[in-house]
């Protein structure tokens, strides 16, 4: 067999005249010409029938029941083939988050490799990532400023769906009185009525301890840790309240760092995953953005005449927000929008974080108060 091309001769599938030809192997190869001159038939027909055949061929008898009979395509003899995989030449979606990986399904593949064979190295100082011992991840907690008030948190669920009212009771059964889900901290005589939505991704952290860091807690500290690298599967996350979250592994962490990190997981390396998605682009590799400046394309318009060109129905649900805001802010609806104050203008755009009182006018007459943040045309 030829390691270095593959060898065609005799080929006669279709509209193919007893083609010759010798292709590199291991190399991009563009196949060109007319509508009809054979293009298909050799890359398609020839070349990719004769690679799958011999790959069917080579699977046991019990597989090949599954796919069925593959026809020799008319070629005299080719040499040097690997299975193969043939991709449609046509879009099969107009989804941004469908490509070549993940339509063939080698994206899957490439994914379990890296999460399961992968080396991590620490993003830092460039140190291999290797496990945590009890005593040393409780040196590193040891290290925060004392005085600081953490909690000692157990990960459970990461990004899964489900309702979880059966772990939560569990949970309350073992002696936890707290819980942490999806960012906010609840006791769990609270947790047993929240309704978690079935159908969407969850994260729930048992929250084992709450501590002052100062000298005497380190035996109380490091029961804790093993409670929690216990019940999570070998991590613990300390969240230090004003402040950041650590986290650490006594399976992977930085010796040089102390940087502790979660278990590599295929989820990590997909751009369709909250884990792996980068937080700007969220995994399409483009950013939408606004611009200012055609939301208000003429500014020498009033916000009543329609400035803002998203807002510009008269006694619309948001025009009447901005006129809740002008009597809140004092400022006129009727000058030009680039006399504006630039604080106003900022606020128009970007939203409040106080809350204002808002006066919404139905089409029936019926009159809506209420007191909110205005949310801006941006925000």
């Amino acid at each position: 067999m030829s390691l270095n091309n593959i060898i065609i001769r005799g080929a006669k599938e279709h509209n193919l005249k007893n083609i010759d030809l010798t292709l590199p192997r291991d190399k991009l190869i563009v196949i060109t010409g007319l509508s009809g001159s054979g293009k298909s038939s050799l890359a398609f027909d020839t070349i990719y029938a004769e690679g799958q055949r011999r790959y069917v061929e080579s699977l046991s008898s019990y597989a090949r029941q599954f796919l069925g009979l593959m026809e020799k395509p008319d070629v005299e003899y080719i040499e040097g083939l690997s299975p193969a995989i043939s991709i449609e030449q046509k879009s099969t979606s107009k989804n941004p988050r469908s490509t070549v990986g993940t339509v063939t399904e080698i994206y899957d593949y490439l994914r379990l490799l890296y999460a399961r064979i992968g080396i991590r190295h620490c993003p830092d100082c460039g140190r291999i990532i290797e496990p945590q011992s009890v005593d040393q991840i409780v040196d590193s907690i040891m290290n925060i400023k004392a005085g600081s008030k953490i909690h000692v948190l157990a990960p459970l669920v990461r990004e899964r769906k489900g309702e979880y009212k059966k772990l939560l009771a569990d949970l309350l059964a073992d002696g936890f009185s707290r819980v942490r889900i999806d960012g906010e901290i609840h006791t769990l005589e609270e947790a047993k009525d929240i309704e978690l939505g079935r159908y969407y991704k969850h994260n729930i952290d048992i929250v084992v301890d709450r501590l002052v860091i100062k000298e005497d807690i380190r035996e109380r500290l490091a029961e804790d840790i093993e409670i929690s690298l216990e019940k999570s599967g070998g991590t613990v996350i300390i969240q230090v309240l004003d402040g950041d979250e650590l986290i650490f592994s006594e399976k992977m962490a930085c010796p040089e760092c102390g940087t502790g990190f979660e278990e590599m997981e295929p989820s990590a390396f997909s751009f369709n995953s909250p884990q792996g998605a980068c937080p700007e682009c969220h995994g399409l590799g483009t950013s939408m953005e606004f611009d200012p400046e055609l939301i208000v394309p003429d500014k020498t318009l009033s916000l009543r005449q329609g400035a803002v060109e998203p807002w510009n129905s008269a006694d619309s649900y948001y025009m009447q927000s901005l006129e809740s805001l002008a009597k809140h802010m004092g400022f006129s609806m009727d000058i030009p929008y680039e006399q504006l104050p630039e604080k106003v203008k900022h606020v128009i755009m970007y939203g409040t974080h106080e809350y204002i009182p808002f006066i919404h006018v139905g089409r029936t007459g019926g009159i809506w108060q209420h007191t909110g943040r205005f949310k801006g045309v941006i925000a």
